[in-house]
């Protein structure tokens, strides 16, 4: 598709005189045309709202519950994990020269 752009010089094509209602004035100018770009904001726009999507279901499991006190551990579950400790010795570092 073309756009139309005024300009000076032009002329309908044809000999025939149209009313000026009808004849169209200036430069037709081809429009823009999409490139590789255009299809990377697309991708990146699906990408979006895919995350939005998934970040609502996962919210859905805390019933929406965003704040840091209900992300603490109950006591029950910190008693059901074992503790670990670093019991042996580590090796000194080496030397460089």
């Amino acid at each position: 598709m073309s756009r139309l752009r005024s300009g000076r010089g032009s002329k309908a094509a044809g000999g025939a005189k149209k009313p000026a209602a009808a004849r169209a004035r200036g430069v037709l100018v081809p429009a823009a045309k999409s490139d590789v770009y255009v299809a990377l904001l697309g991708i990146s726009l699906a990408g979006i709202v895919i995350s939005c999507i998934l970040m609502a279901m996962l919210l859905m499991k805390y019933e929406w519950k965003v704040s840091v006190s209900s992300a603490t551990p109950s006591p029950s579950a910190l008693a059901t994990v074992p503790v670990q400790l670093a019991s042996t010795a580590t090796a000194p570092a080496p030397v460089r020269c």
